[in-house]
C-alpha cells in the first residue's frame, strides 16, 4: 500500500517520464516525416525518378527495422533509458549528414544511418511510458506519447512551408539539432523504469526472447499485432512520404500540399490524444470500431474526390485523424500484451515488422507512379490494404480484451 508521500513521488516520476517521452517522440516525428516533406525539393534538385525517390524514402525505414529489433532487445537487457538516450543522440547526429549529401546515393546512406537511431527509440519510448504509468493511465499515456510524433511531423511540414521546397536542408538541420539538445538533458533527468529494474532480479525464461513472445498462448495476438503493424505502417509511411507529391499531382501548389500535410499531422495528433482517453473509459470498444471503419472510408473519399482545395484539405485532415488514431491504438495495445521481462523485445519485434511495411509503402508508391498510375488511382490501390489492416486490428482488439497480457 502506497503512503501519500510515496504515491506523490510515483506520480511525479510518471509525469516526468511521460513529458520526456513526448518530447523524444516529437523529435522522432520531425525526422521520420522530414524525408517525405523534403521529397519534392530533393527530386527537383537532383532530378531523380519516382522509383529512385521511393528508394530514398525507404532508406531510413531499412535502418528502422534493424534498429527496432536491436533497440528493443537492448532495452530489455541494459535498460530503457540508456538505449533511448543513445538512440536519440544517434539519429540526431546522422540527420545532420543529410543536408551535406551530394547525390541520391549519399542521401540514402545518411537516411539509412538515421533510421538505425530512430528504430531504437520507439520500442523503448513505448515500454518506458507504459511501465511508468499507473494502471488507469497506461493506454492514455502511451497515446499521449505517440501524439508527439505527428506534432513533430507538423513542424517538419511547417519548416518546408516557411522556407520553401528549395530550402529542404533546413528540415534535417532542425531534425538533427533538436534531439542532440534533448539527449543530454534526458541522460541527466529521465528516471529509469522501476518495472525494468525489478525484472532484472527475476529469471527471464528458457525459451529465448522471440520464443517467449510467441509462447504461452501469445502467438495469435502477437501475429495479429505484427500483421496490423505491417499493414498500418505500410499505408502510413506511403502517405507520409508521398502525400505532398500526390496532392501536387492532383493540382495543389507546394504551399497547399505542405499545408495539407500539416493538417494530416495536427488532426492525427489531436485525435491520438483523444482516443487515448477513450481507451481508458466506457467508450473504448466504440472508439476502436469507429476508427477502423472510418479509415478505409476516408481513403476512398479522398481517392474519389474532385480537385477542390477545401474538400481535399478536409478529407486529408479526416484521413490523418483515422490513420494516426489507428496507430495510437496499436502502440497503446502492444505493451499490454507482454510482461515486463520481454516487453522491450515484444514491442520491438512488432515495430520491426511494421518497419517492413514502412519500407514497402514508399517503394510500392514509387513503382506504381513509375507505371503511370495517377495520384487518385494510387490512393484507390491502397483501399484493400486499408480494409485488411482494419479487420486484423479489430480482431486483435477482440483477442486482447478477452485475454490481457500480464505485467
Amino acid at each position: 500500500m502506497l503512503t501519500p508521500k510515496s504515491a506523490a513521488q510515483t506520480y511525479a516520476v510518471a509525469r516526468t517520464t511521460v513529458i520526456f517521452c513526448v518530447l523524444a517522440a516529437f523529435c522522432e516525428g520531425i525526422d521520420l516525416q522530414g524525408a517525405g516533406v523534403a521529397a519534392p525539393g530533393i527530386a527537383a534538385e537532383f532530378g531523380i525518378s519516382p522509383p529512385q525517390l521511393g528508394n530514398f524514402l525507404s532508406a531510413s525505414t531499412v535502418g528502422l527495422f534493424f534498429g527496432a529489433l536491436i533497440g528493443g532487445r537492448a532495452g530489455d537487457r541494459i535498460g530503457r533509458k540508456r538505449v533511448l538516450v543513445a538512440s536519440l543522440a544517434t539519429f540526431g547526429l546522422f540527420s545532420l549528414l543529410t543536408p551535406i549529401a551530394t547525390g541520391i546515393g549519399s542521401l540514402g546512406v545518411a537516411r539509412l544511418l538515421t533510421g538505425l537511431g530512430l528504430g531504437g527509440t520507439l520500442p523503448n519510448l513505448i515500454a518506458l511510458t507504459s511501465e511508468s504509468s499507473p494502471d488507469h493511465r497506461r493506454s492514455a499515456n502511451v497515446a499521449l506519447m505517440y501524439s508527439g510524433m505527428p506534432f513533430g511531423g507538423a513542424i517538419a511540414s511547417g519548416v518546408s512551408l516557411i522556407m520553401g521546397a528549395p530550402q529542404w536542408r533546413w528540415i534535417f538541420i532542425v531534425g538533427g539539432v533538436v534531439p542532440l539538445l534533448l539527449a543530454p538533458i534526458m541522460a541527466w533527468a529521465l528516471p529509469e523504469s522501476l518495472a525494468f529494474q525489478r525484472a532484472q532480479a527475476a529469471p527471464i525464461g528458457e525459451g529465448g526472447r522471440i520464443g517467449e513472445i510467441l509462447g504461452q498462448g501469445r502467438a495469435p495476438r502477437t501475429l495479429l499485432l505484427w500483421l496490423s503493424f505491417f499493414l498500418g505502417l505500410l499505408m502510413l509511411y506511403l502517405m507520409l512520404g508521398w502525400l505532398p507529391t500526390l496532392l501536387a499531382g492532383n493540382g495543389l501548389t507546394h504551399a497547399q500540399a505542405a499545408g495539407a500535410q500539416i493538417g494530416f499531422n495536427v488532426g492525427g495528433g489531436i485525435t491520438a490524444l483523444w482516443i487515448g482517453s477513450l481507451l481508458e473509459g466506457r467508450w473504448r470498444t466504440w472508439s476502436i470500431v469507429v476508427t477502423f471503419l472510418a479509415l478505409p472510408m476516408f481513403l476512398l473519399a479522398l481517392g474519389q474526390s474532385p480537385p477542390q482545395l477545401i474538400l481535399v484539405l478536409l478529407l486529408v485532415l479526416a484521413l490523418g485523424c483515422a490513420v494516426l488514431a489507428a496507430q495510437a491504438f496499436l502502440y497503446a495495445t502492444a505493451p499490454s500484451l507482454y510482461p515486463t521481462a520481454i516487453r522491450g523485445i515484444g514491442v520491438g519485434a512488432a515495430v520491426a515488422v511494421g518497419r517492413i511495411g514502412s519500407i514497402v509503402g514508399p517503394l510500392l508508391a514509387g513503382a506504381l507512379k513509375g507505371m503511370g498510375h495517377s495520384s487518385s488511382r494510387l490512393l484507390m490501390d491502397l483501399l484493400p490494404i486499408a480494409i485488411a489492416g482494419s479487420l486484423s486490428a479489430l480482431w486483435l482488439a477482440w483477442l486482447a480484451a478477452k485475454r490481457p497480457g500480464s505485467s
